[in-house]
């Protein structure tokens, strides 16, 4: 075998096994092993090993001094009025400042959804049919317009679906944007090891890779020099998005003007849960510190607890909407004493190669996959801010196939949404009891992104237009 130096580090870190086929790939399988091997921080791995894999690693999820998180209530919960004013104001003056960019966690796939492609070209709106990518991108170029200010938009992609993802961008003239301003990088990867450390082959010149979670955008943007870029342009100010949810306001103001009223470092959007076993991870406090706790490790007693009232104490479900300082992700992906998100484990079936390097679809599980996330920094936040809103106006993802959470509840909630932007200011609109619209519409981001800037497009659109089904509104 070669003496290359970085199969020579495999081996002295008990991981030449990577390298066992290298000598009967081809050159090009050779160099690409190589590649994917340098991405491998091999301290990292034997870290990993010792703290999740060790035979009492983990154990039960700690409970103690546990408590449900503190919020601001929003204004049609009884949330202060004056002071939401004053935080949207303080948002607006910030987006004017230029300090504000977008930033979308887009490293999925359409798999779930039996769509082959990136989930961002996945099409979503009720008559157009228009892709999350452009819902998004009208969303921004809207903002941008109303503020004086175009913003930067950061699109975190993965290695599989990169390549396409920037072609389909370019394919779509980036739906107006100025292309300067839109930035894509490569999401981090983890090698998934057996259950003894060992990092696992593929196939016998490819290693097991898998992306590092959303808590890896905070390292991918270190590393990819976005925030030295946002750095230069003067933005501190962070907010943050999954791909799968068209009804995300990519741009709020209010909740923007919160976290910088706050002096927040991280700040998150929750929405009550909608019944006690919803699967959402749950905003709490423990030990002076806010957490989120995942559902399947909050216990169905405390999941089902209520207070005098009879609403559940622990009902704030987090729903991956934050705003981020720069610094901060800064500080974060660097890590350093004391400072760095912890990595959770996820057994799973690894496709791998025998001793012989024939292929090997295991049964059940046979590995582990590590991975990041990104509600784990708020422990390590000044002044970490949790914000309600409400589900009606931010929170429809598109997850599944069929079901809850599919393209077809998604499209329901868009609708109803439009209808009830519509019916605010005057128009005449026939709903069921849920607000369902009997008129199939759509409403361009161009022509109101939010309450307020639909308020003021409609009150200057003249003649007003019958609400009937097939009205487009741009």
């Amino acid at each position: 075998m070669a003496t290359h130096p970085l199969i020579e580090k495999f081996q002295r870190a008990g991981q030449g096994q990577v390298f066992a086929f290298h000598d009967r790939g081809s050159a090009d399988e050779q160099r690409r092993l190589l590649e994917d091997a340098a991405e491998i921080d091999l301290e990292e791995v034997a870290r990993l090993t010792r703290t999740l894999l060790a035979k009492n690693a983990g154990g039960a999820v700690d409970l103690s001094g546990l408590a449900p998180a503190p919020y601001e209530k929003h204004p049609a919960h009884g949330g202060d009025a004056v002071a939401w004013s004053a935080a949207k104001a303080a948002g607006e003056v910030a987006l004017r400042a230029g300090r504000v960019a977008a930033f979308t966690v887009a490293g999925g796939q359409g798999t779930r959804l039996g769509y082959d492609g990136p989930k961002g070209t996945f099409p979503v709106t009720p008559l157009k049919q228009k892709t999350l990518f452009q819902v998004f991108a009208e969303k921004i170029l809207a903002a941008g317009r109303r503020y004086g200010r175009p913003l930067h938009w950061f699109i975190m992609t993965s290695h599989a679906n990169h390549a396409a993802t920037e072609a389909f961008f370019a394919g779509q003239d980036f739906f107006g944007l100025d292309r300067a301003r839109v930035h894509f990088f490569r999401q981090g990867r983890m090698p998934a090891v057996d259950f003894s450390g060992k990092i696992i082959l593929e196939a016998k010149c490819s290693l097991a890779l898998s992306p590092d979670g959303h808590g890896g955008s905070l390292r991918a943007l270190e590393r990819s020099g976005a925030l030295d870029l946002m750095a230069r342009e003067g933005i501190d100010t962070l907010s943050y998005f999954q791909v799968d949810n068209p009804l995300v306001r990519c741009i709020d103001p209010a909740f923007i003007g919160w976290h910088v009223l706050r002096r927040s470092e991280l700040s998150s959007k929750m929405v009550t849960k909608a019944y006690a076993e919803e699967k959402v991870g749950v905003f709490c406090v423990q030990h002076g510190k806010v957490v989120v706790l995942e559902y399947s490790d909050l216990p169905m007693t405390l999941q089902r607890e209520t207070d005098a009232g009879g609403q559940l104490r622990y009902l704030a479900g987090n729903i991956a909407i934050h705003v981020l300082d720069r610094e901060f992700v800064r500080r974060m992906a660097r890590g350093g004493e004391g400072v760095a998100l912890p990595f959770h484990r996820a057994d799973k079936k690894i496709p791998t190669v025998d001793a012989a390097g024939a292929l090997v679809k295991p049964e059940k599980a046979n590995g582990v996959k590590f991975e990041l996330f990104v509600f784990d920094a708020l422990p390590f936040a000044k002044h970490p801010l949790v914000v309600e809103t409400l589900r009606r106006d931010d929170f429809s993802p598109v997850k599944n196939a069929d079901g809850v959470d599919s393209p077809q509840t998604c499209r329901d909630d868009q609708l109803r949404q439009f209808a009830r932007w519509l019916d605010a200011n005057g128009a005449v609109v026939q709903t069921d009891a849920s607000g369902l619209p009997s008129a199939a519409v759509e409403v361009s981001p161009l022509f109101g992104y939010d309450e307020d800037s639909f308020a003021e497009a409609w009150k200057s659109r003249t003649p007003k237009p019958r609400v009937e089904s097939g009205l487009y509104l741009e």
